[in-house]
Formats: C-alpha cells, sequence, structure tokens
C-alpha cells in the first residue's frame, strides 16, 4: 500500500566496470510508483506526495495495460519535438481540475517502467533486481504507449553509447544496478553517471538566504544570438562564510542595477525587447516559497559546472567554479555551450 519511498542513486562521473551490473537509461520526468489494485489506481512522487489527479490519461493506461494488482517504479515524462520536455511536465501540476483535463490532451504524459515491488500477492522487494526485471519484462511484455519498459544492458559498451547518444533526447545519463540488488527504499544504492560541463556565464541577480543576509545563490545569464540575456538557471553552491564574503563582491554591482535591467520582474518599469527569459514568479513545488531577487548590473562573470541543458536553461542548479575577470560579459553566449546532437526519443523507446 503507498505510500513507498523509492530507491534512490549515488553519483559518480565515470560508468562503473565490474561485473553484475544492468545499465538503463537516466530519464528525465517526475520519479513515480504506480500502485494497482483493480480499478484503484494511485500514483506516488518521489517524496510521497499523489501526483493522481495531475495525469488522467496516465491513470487510465495503467487500467488499460498493467496487471490487476502491481506496484511499479518509473519516471512520468513528456516527449516533446526536441526530446523529453521537463518544463511541459510542469505544466501539468496545475490546481484547477479543467485546465488538468485540457492539458491531459494537449501535453500527455508517458510511463517508464523500471522496477517491479509487487506482483498479485507478492512483496517482491527482497527479490534481488535480476529477478524483478524478469518479472517486469514478463508483465508488460504486450505493453502499449503510453507505457513502456526502459530499455536495459548488461554490456558496459552499450551503456556507453546510451550515455553519449541518448542525451540529445533529453536524458541525463545512465544509471547502474547491482543485479543482486533488493529493493532498498529512500537508500541511495545505485549509480547514477551524469554529464558535466563548464560555461561562462553572466551574473545578473542573486537571492538572499533563508538564513539571513547572506547570499542564498546568484542568478546566471547568457546572451542569444540577438544580444538578448536570458535567465538560465543558479549556482547556489557554497560553503556560509563564502555566503558572507559574496555580499560585498557583489555589493558594488548593485547600484542602478534595476535601471534597464533584462529582467524586470519584480521591479518597476517594462521588459526590453526582445523579451528575455526570466526567473520564476512563484515555484510550482512550494507556493509560499520567495522567489523574488535582487538585480545586478550584468557585468560580473563566473564559470560554473552543469549537467545538461534544457532549451535555454540549465536543467538543475549548477556549481560554481571561478569568477572570471578576464571574460567580458557579452562574450557569455549559448554557442559556447557543448551541446549534444538531437536523437529521435522513439529510438530510445524501442532501443533494447
Amino acid at each position: 500500500m503507498p505510500p513507498v519511498s523509492p530507491m534512490l542513486a549515488k553519483l559518480a562521473r565515470d560508468l562503473p566496470e565490474r561485473d553484475g551490473l544492468l545499465f538503463e537509461p537516466k530519464w528525465d520526468g517526475f520519479r513515480c510508483i504506480v500502485f494497482r489494485d483493480g480499478d484503484e489506481v494511485e500514483l506516488g512522487s518521489r517524496n510521497e506526495r499523489p501526483l493522481t489527479r495531475y495525469f488522467p490519461e496516465v491513470v487510465d493506461a495503467v487500467r488499460a495495460g498493467l496487471p490487476e494488482r502491481c506496484v511499479i517504479d518509473g519516471e512520468l515524462v513528456i516527449a516533446g519535438a526536441d526530446g523529453l520536455d521537463f518544463d511541459a511536465l510542469q505544466l501539468r501540476l496545475h490546481p484547477a481540475e479543467s485546465r488538468v483535463r485540457k492539458l491531459a490532451g494537449e501535453i500527455p504524459a508517458s510511463f517508464v517502467a523500471f522496477d517491479l515491488l509487487a506482483l498479485d500477492d507478492r512483496d517482491l522487494r527482497p527479490a534481488p533486481f535480476s529477478e524483478r526485471r524478469a518479472l517486469l519484462e514478463s508483465a508488460l511484455a504486450g505493453v502499449q504507449p503510453p507505457m513502456y519498459l526502459t530499455p536495459a544492458t548488461t554490456d558496459r559498451a552499450t551503456a556507453a553509447q546510451w550515455f553519449d547518444s541518448f542525451e540529445g533526447a533529453g536524458l541525463d545519463g545512465v544509471v547502474a544496478k547491482p543485479l543482486d540488488l533488493p529493493y532498498k527504499e529512500n537508500e541511495r544504492c545505485m549509480i547514477k553517471v551524469k554529464h558535466e560541463r563548464t560555461a561562462d556565464c553572466v551574473v545578473a541577480g542573486f537571492r538572499w538566504h533563508k538564513s539571513g543576509p547572506v547570499i542564498g545563490s546568484l542568478l546566471l545569464g547568457l546572451y542569444d544570438d540577438d544580444g538578448v540575456l536570458h535567465h538560465v538557471g543558479i549556482t547556489a553552491s557554497f560553503k556560509m562564510d563564502d555566503r558572507k564574503k559574496l555580499v560585498d563582491v557583489v555589493a558594488p554591482y548593485r547600484e542602478g542595477a534595476a535601471e534597464a535591467h533584462p529582467w524586470f520582474w519584480g521591479m518597476t518599469g517594462e521588459a526590453n525587447e526582445p523579451a528575455a527569459r526570466r526567473p520564476e514568479a512563484h515555484s510550482r513545488w512550494n507556493a509560499k516559497k520567495d522567489l523574488s531577487f535582487e538585480p545586478l548590473r550584468p557585468e560580473l562573470v563566473c564559470e560554473v559546472a552543469y549537467d545538461h541543458l534544457q532549451g535555454m536553461r540549465f536543467r538543475h542548479a549548477s556549481t560554481f567554479r571561478r569568477w572570471r575577470p578576464d571574460r567580458e560579459p557579452a562574450s557569455c553566449t549559448y554557442k559556447q555551450l557543448d551541446t549534444a546532437v538531437p536523437s529521435e526519443l522513439a529510438a530510445v523507446f524501442g532501443a533494447g
């Protein structure tokens, strides 16, 4: 019965070389554990909150295609024109029932299964992953879209190829799972290998830390071909002593920063044209979270490490590496980024 905490993965930068591992693509969506008992269906998120009401089309697909009584771990994803679209997935978390139904028809989600936790009366969590995977393949043998079984391989060379070629479809790495591993809730027993690259970004704003008058995060920007500065993400990987020092570092750039700033969210005036991608005003995950920011004149440049780019932004928070006083802000453009050649999402779904 729900809730169940999903098993997690620890980060590595290289594919492990030992035997006894099964490799899978690392999907970039909402982690979801599906519970089905006849017509009763629950979709549970990673933090054990229900997702059921937001994805009625997935609930229908579960009733149509999954075993009558089962618990399956997987990922909710939305396939867009250029691969997986996490922004579209976030749009699905809407409070209005009418809007939920409308979005279910316009941007439907898919469910990618990668582990079987229970089948009929049997709790499979104590069983080795090799057995759970075999039973999952059997249970989903005739499954139809929007339900999918994740590709998997024991061949490290194939996994390395996936790591490179699948990135363009929006997947952000590879997961390695020991074949003898039981399902351990909320423990980091798997290995995730993710891409990491660096970029020089303009620091165009900051947010205060929740603990007091120290820097919480720096807001990063990159210029497009038209010279428009777009918000691409944040970097917040600072120790407390460094957060205090950053207050003095950014202080000279606060004066007059709101004048002609490209991100006028939360400020007076009109945004520059053509409109830039700006920081969000509200969190989709926490309505009470304050996302206001303090603008800075876009003159500071820093180098950050990031895993992958989705659309026009970093998918996850980046890691601060160093200041770049030798770089002109105008040189911080999207062209510097190492982007993968997009691959067909159908090839990802059909692999293996």
